[in-house]
């Protein structure tokens, strides 16, 4: 029946061109019959995005105060009560909303220069060879795009099937080729594994044949590491597999580069640790003479590589929630320089025990840090980590400062802790003294250094968090490493709300110093 099909379009086609049109869009041609099916596709786009805004998933936006599309996430939640739009006006939802964002685009795209799309399995396509690759590869068991894809695919297919046969000749989207680690279309999660990993390293394997050898590979990634403890630490399963996959088709990772690309507003990044980042993996194929190492030699060269690393990282500005993450490509990229890794037993190294390894590294690289705050801030801190803001008995409080070579009193005094009645509790940024000048502070500590930061940049905004930022001076680095440590602190124990502010104050820091710079060259002219 399909080849049925695609005769009779053959048929049409060419009754088409015997009246003079010329080849439509789908071969690459122009004229009115072309010109009329391109129209056709950005109409189809914007009945897809009329779908999104027209059906009794659409909730209320009450910020912006209007109706918002049914995709906040990659889900299809359910709702209690849904908001209908009026598809006349010129609001939300509304059909010349939908045309706009179809269409608006165009002007800003530069003029075409012949390229080419074409649809086809990643693992067995024949592209010519001296490519430029650039790929974001699938989330292993994060998303299901095709099952998300059916809710736009019935409408594509009904305005577009015309126009590209060859994309919609099955009623919904194929799914049992899509690269993805589900459980539940290959009978257990053993299964979907091996499913991904062999299909992974198959894909990357036959880009790596077909890439430039005088250019990078380059992989994005944007997922969020999902805990799981081995003999040597915490791994993450749907990297292992995603890594395993990239080091058996012969790729060695030479570097890593983080890029802003999560917008702040999206349903998924507001009140919660999403990504803010996606990492650039940068890939070349392995050198063929590579050599084996030892378990012990892999331990040493992560020691020596790794925390250099990180303070680069931390300096360059991600934010603590992308730190873990970043963090992998410099571990990775001293752990695939080599043909394999061996135990003293003679047994591979599997990518999960060398990203337990890389994770240990970190958590100590990062725990290192501390010895370059004031006791005082490494009491508050140590405090912090069992009781955060909230109150505790004073006893407990007085023998952790003998620990810590400092007083509750002179606590007190550095303006960081409130002691009364028996009880004890750090200040809240908002408690913090607005009239606080760190240059006037007889006993400046680096966690008010943080916490008055936080407190300007959240009531203020950036310039003055800026003009704070140049009095600190000197401090400020090591304030930018404690704002990571507390960070940290918060999300392993499943505080978002405490954790945002930090977050928040690392993500801004590079245009935190620059205001500072500027604000000091200010100051400078006036003298």
């Amino acid at each position: 029946e399909r080849e049925r099909e695609r005769e009779r379009e053959r048929e049409r086609e060419r009754e088409r061109e015997s009246k003079g049109d010329i080849r439509p869009l789908r071969n690459g041609g122009a004229g009115p019959v072309a010109c009329a099916e391109a129209i056709s596709v950005y109409l189809s786009f914007a009945l897809d995005r009329l779908a999104m805004t027209g059906n009794n998933l659409v909730r209320w936006n009450p910020v912006g105060q209007k109706a918002q599309h049914c995709f906040g996430r990659q889900a299809l939640p359910m709702i209690w009560d849904f908001a209908e739009t009026n598809l006349f006006a010129t609001a939300t939802g509304s059909i010349d909303a939908a045309i706009s964002c179809a269409g608006d685009p165009l002007a800003s795209m530069a003029p075409p220069t012949g390229g080419v799309s074409l649809h086809a399995d990643a693992m067995t396509q024949t592209h010519s060879r001296d490519l430029v690759v650039s790929t974001d590869p699938p989330y292993y068991d994060n998303i299901g795009y095709a099952d998300l894809s059916d809710f736009f695919y019935v409408w594509l297919r009904r305005s577009s099937g015309s126009v590209f046969p060859d994309l919609f000749t099955t009623l919904a989207v194929p799914k049992t080729e899509e690269l993805v680690a589900t459980p539940y279309r290959h009978g257990d999660r053993k299964s979907a594994e091996a499913f991904f990993l062999s299909g992974m390293t198959r894909a990357v394997h036959r880009v790596s044949q077909q890439a430039h050898p005088r250019l990078p590979i380059t992989i994005y990634y944007a997922f969020k590491q999902s805990e799981t403890k081995n003999e040597v630490g915490v791994a993450s399963t749907g990297w292992e597999t995603f890594l395993a996959a990239l080091i058996r088709s012969g790729l060695t990772i030479t570097g890593t580069w983080p890029m802003r690309t999560e917008m702040g507003t999206r349903q998924i990044g507001m009140g919660t640790n999403a990504l803010a980042s996606s990492i650039v993996l940068v890939c070349r194929r392995r050198p063929e003479d590579a050599r084996p190492a030892s378990w012990g030699e892999l331990r040493k060269a992560l020691q020596n590589e790794l925390p250099p690393a990180v303070v680069e990282l931390q300096k360059a500005g991600i934010a603590p929630v992308d730190l873990a993450q970043a963090a992998i490509g410099p571990g990775m990229a001293v752990f695939t320089r080599y043909s394999g890794v061996f135990d003293q037993d003679g047994e591979r190294i599997t990518v999960g025990q060398a990203l337990a390894l890389i994770n240990d590294i970190l958590d100590r690289t990062l725990a290192e840090q501390e010895g370059d705050f004031d006791p005082d801030t490494r009491w508050a801190l140590a405090w912090f980590t069992e009781h955060h803001f909230d109150e505790g008995e004073y006893g407990i409080a007085e023998t952790l400062s003998k620990a810590k070579n400092t007083s509750v009193a002179g606590l007190v005094e550095a303006g960081i802790l409130r002691s009364r009645g028996g009880r004890v509790r750090l200040l809240r940024p908002e408690e913090l003294p607005e009239d606080w000048d760190p240059w006037t502070d007889r006993r400046l500590t680096v966690w008010e250094m943080v916490h008055h930061l936080v407190r300007v940049l959240e009531g203020e905004g950036e310039i003055a968090a800026g003009r704070l930022l140049r009095r600190i001076g000197g401090g400020g680095e090591t304030a930018r490493a404690l704002a990571h440590s507390l960070y940290g602190i918060c999300d392993r124990q499943k505080r978002p709300a405490e954790a945002r502010p930090y977050n928040a104050l690392v993500l801004s820091w590079p245009e935190l110093r620059k205001l500072a710079q500027e604000d000091a060259g200010r100051q400078q002219s006036l003298l």
